[in-house]
C-alpha cells in the first residue's frame, strides 16, 4: 500500500530551488548520483567484510547508467548496500543536518550562482536530480533484507513510498527527464555521448566500474596512487567535490607519500569556504581511510586533530588490517605516526601559502582561522608552527591582520612584550580605557575577538622569546619617568579609603599608568581569569568562585584629583567611589551587580549639579 508523505519544510525549500534551476551547470546531477552509488558500493563491501553472515552479493560491484530515449528516462543503478524504508525517509524525505536554518537564511540572501555553491557546500546531491527531471523514481533493497522499497516524487512537496517485490540488492534512481532546452543549458541526457562526456569529466576516478551498455566508461584509477604529473588540476578538483560534496574548488591540494617501515599515500584538500557545521559538536570530521585501495571508513577522526577538522581527503595505508575499528585506530602506532606527519604537512603548506600566496592564505584564515587557533591550546607539540601561521587584528592597521612575526619586527625599541587585549568586538577593544596609554605612546596591541583567543592567550607563554602580556592584567609601566613615589604619597589616604569602601567588589584600589583620558579602569592580577573567559565558563554551566579585581585610578584626571581633595577635607562620599567603579565596569563591557542603584546614584549626582 503506497503512502503519501510530506517533505520536511527545509527539504521542500531546497527542492523548489532545484526545480527552478538555480544552477547553470546542470550536468553535475549525474556526478552526484554516481557519487552516491559509489558510496553505497564502498559500504556493502565493508559491511560484508565485517559481518560474514550478511546475505550480500559482492561478486560484481558496479554502477550501471542506462537510458530509454523513447520514454526519456535515465537510470543510475548500483548493487551496493541499498536502503530500508526508514533510511529512505530519513535520507531523502528530510534533511537531518545541523545548520539547515542557517543554510536557508543564507540562500535567501544570495543570488543564483552563489546559492548553488551554498547547497553544494551543504551536501544535498540527490536533490540535484530535480534540475533535469520532472519526476524521480527510486527503487532499493538493503543488503540482507528481503523487502524492497519504491519511492517517487515530482519534488513539489510530497512523495509516495511503498513496498516493492523482486527488487535486486542496491538502489536504482530513474529520472523522468525534462524536455531538452539548450538555452537553459538543459541538454539531452539520453544521448550516450553526452553521458560519457559527463562521466569522464566528473567521475573518471571512481574506483568502481561505471558501465553503459556493458562498456566500462571510467578509468577507475585512484588519483592518490597516480603520479602528480599524470593528474590535472581539474581531476583533483572533481575528486575533491566527490569526497566533500562542496561544489566550489578547493583552495589547496596536498599530496603526501611515505615509504619504508610503513607505507601510505595521502591526498588532502583545504577548502575555500567553511561548512555549515564547522562549529557543531555533533558534526562528522576526519578524512577517508583506505587500506590497499579498499575503503574502510568515511570520517577517520584519528587521522586529523579537531583543529584541522576542515581538511578533506583520503589516506591509503598499506599495512593496516582491513578489520580495523575506530577504537583500535585511536591506539594504533602507525595511525598516530601518519597523523603527526599529516598535521606537519598541512601546517607547512599553510606557511607556504602565507609566504607565496597571500590572497589564498587570507581566504583560508578568514574561513578557518578561529578553528586553527584551537590548536594553540590542544596541540603543544605543534604550537610554535601554529603560531607562525596565525594572523590577528592589531591597532597598527584596522583593515589588515598581522602575523606575530610582523608584529615582532615592528616592536618599539626597548619593548619586551607582545601586548594584547581580548574583547567581544574590535570596537569595544579600541574604545577600552586600557588602550589609552598604549595608543598615546605608539605601542601596537593585538586585537583579539574570537572566543578561543581567551583560551590560548593565557596558555601560550611566548613567541620568538617575547612574552604575551594582556594590557588589562597586572602592573603596566609605560612611563618610567613618572613620579610614582610622590603620587603614591599624595593619593595614599584616598586609595586606602576607597579600598575599604569598595571591599565587597575589589581587592585593591591603586594608581594607574595605563590611563590618559579616563578616570578609572578595572584590571586583573596577572593570573586572573579574564571577564570574557569567566562569562564563557558560566555560560557553559561551570560556576567559578567570584573573582575580585583591581580598580585603577588616573592620578591626572580632574575627577580623581577632586576626589582626593574632598577626601582630605573630609567631605568625600563613598557613593562617588561606587560611581567610579561602576563607570569603569561599564567601560570594559562588564555587567553591573545592581543597575538600579547605579542609575539612582547617577541621577542624584546630576540633580546636585543643576
Amino acid at each position: 500500500m503506497a503512502e503519501t508523505l510530506e517533505f520536511q519544510s527545509e527539504a521542500r525549500q531546497l527542492l523548489r530551488l532545484m526545480i527552478h534551476s538555480i544552477y547553470s551547470n546542470k550536468d553535475i546531477f549525474l556526478r552526484e548520483l554516481v557519487s552516491n552509488a559509489s558510496d553505497a558500493l564502498d559500504k556493502v563491501r565493508l559491511e560484508a567484510f565485517r559481518d560474514k553472515d550478511l546475505d550480500a552479493d559482492t561478486a560484481d560491484p558496479h554502477i550501471d547508467v542506462a537510458v530509454d530515449a523513447g520514454e526519456r528516462t535515465l537510470t543510475v543503478r548500483d548493487n551496493g548496500i541499498g536502503m530500508s524504508r526508514d533510511e529512505v525517509v530519513d535520507l531523502i524525505g528530510t534533511i537531518a543536518k545541523s545548520g539547515t536554518a542557517e543554510l536557508l537564511r543564507k540562500l535567501k540572501e544570495k543570488e543564483s550562482e552563489t546559492a548553488a555553491d551554498l547547497i553544494g557546500q551543504f551536501g544535498v546531491g540527490f536533490y540535484a536530480s530535480f534540475m533535469v527531471a520532472d519526476k524521480v523514481t527510486l527503487v532499493t533493497r538493503r543488503a540482507g533484507s528481503g523487502e524492497g522499497v519504491r519511492w517517487e516524487s515530482t519534488g513539489e512537496g510530497t512523495y509516495t513510498i511503498e513496498p516493492a517485490d523482486d527488487v535486486p540488492q542496491g538502489t536504482a534512481v530513474t529520472l523522468h527527464l525534462k524536455p531538452e532546452d539548450t538555452e537553459d543549458r538543459l541538454f539531452d541526457y539520453t544521448a550516450p555521448d553526452k553521458l560519457r562526456e559527463i562521466i569522464k569529466r566528473y567521475s573518471d576516478f571512481i574506483t568502481w566500474p561505471i558501465r553503459m551498455a556493458g562498456e566500462t566508461v571510467n578509468s577507475m584509477k585512484a588519483l592518490w596512487a597516480r603520479p602528480r604529473s599524470e593528474v590535472t588540476e581539474t581531476e583533483y578538483h572533481e575528486f575533491y567535490r566527490h569526497i566533500s560534496h562542496d561544489w566550489a574548488e578547493p583552495l589547496e591540494t596536498i599530496r603526501l607519500q611515505a615509504e619504508g617501515a610503513f607505507e601510505y599515500q595521502a591526498l588532502l584538500f583545504i577548502p575555500a569556504q567553511p561548512p555549515f557545521d564547522l562549529f557543531v559538536r555533533e558534526r562528522k570530521r576526519g578524512v577517508q581511510l583506505y587500506v590497499k585501495r579498499v575503503f574502510i571508513m568515511d570520517d577517520c577522526e584519528a587521522l586529523v586533530p579537531e583543529y584541522l577538522r576542515f581538511v578533506k581527503g583520503v589516506v591509503d595505508a598499506q599495512d593496516l588490517s582491513l578489520n580495523v575499528s575506530r577504537e583500535i585506530l585511536q591506539q594504533d602506532r602507525q595511525i598516530q605516526l601518519i597523523r603527526r606527519r599529516l598535521v606537519k604537512k598541512v601546517l607547512a603548506t599553510v606557511k607556504t601559502m602565507l609566504a607565496d600566496s597571500p590572497e589564498s592564505y587570507s581566504t583560508l584564515w578568514a574561513a578557518f582561522g578561529s578553528v586553527v587557533k584551537e590548536g594553540l591550546v590542544a596541540d603543544q607539540e605543534n604550537r610554535d608552527a601554529i603560531l607562525e601561521i596565525c594572523s590577528f587584528g592589531t591597532t597598527h592597521d584596522a583593515e589588515k591582520p598581522a602575523t606575530l612575526r610582523e608584529y615582532v619586527e615592528r616592536m618599539k625599541d626597548g619593548q619586551e612584550h607582545i601586548y594584547y587585549l581580548t574583547g567581544e568586538s574590535r570596537t569595544a577593544i579600541e574604545s577600552s580605557p586600557h588602550m589609552e596609554a598604549f595608543r598615546d605612546r605608539g605601542f601596537e596591541v593585538l586585537v583579539l575577538t574570537d572566543p578561543i583567543d581567551e583560551m590560548w592567550a593565557d596558555t601560550v607563554g611566548e613567541f620568538d622569546g617575547k612574552q604575551f602580556r594582556s594590557i588589562a592584567k597586572g602592573q603596566v609601566d609605560l612611563d618610567p619617568d613618572n613620579d610614582a613615589e610622590r603620587q603614591q604619597e599624595e593619593f595614599g589616604p584616598l586609595l586606602a579609603w576607597l579600598t575599604a569602601a569598595l571591599a565587597d567588589d575589589v581587592k585593591e584600589v591603586r594608581l594607574s599608568s595605563r590611563l590618559t583620558t579616563s578616570p578609572a579602569c578595572i584590571v586583573g592580577d596577572t593570573q586572573d581569569v579574564s571577564p570574557m573567559l569567566e562569562k564563557m565558563y558560566r555560560a557553559s554551566g561551570q560556576e567559578l568562585p567570584r573573582i575580585k579585581r583591581i580598580l585603577e585610578l588616573n592620578p591626572g584626571h580632574p575627577l580623581v584629583t577632586g576626589l582626593r581633595t574632598a577626601h582630605a577635607e573630609e567631605r568625600a562620599n563613598a557613593e562617588v567611589g561606587e560611581l567610579l567603579y561602576g563607570m569603569a565596569l561599564l567601560a570594559e563591557g562588564g555587567d553591573l551587580a545592581d543597575p538600579g542603584r547605579f542609575v539612582k546614584l547617577v541621577a542624584q549626582r546630576l540633580e546636585q549639579t543643576l
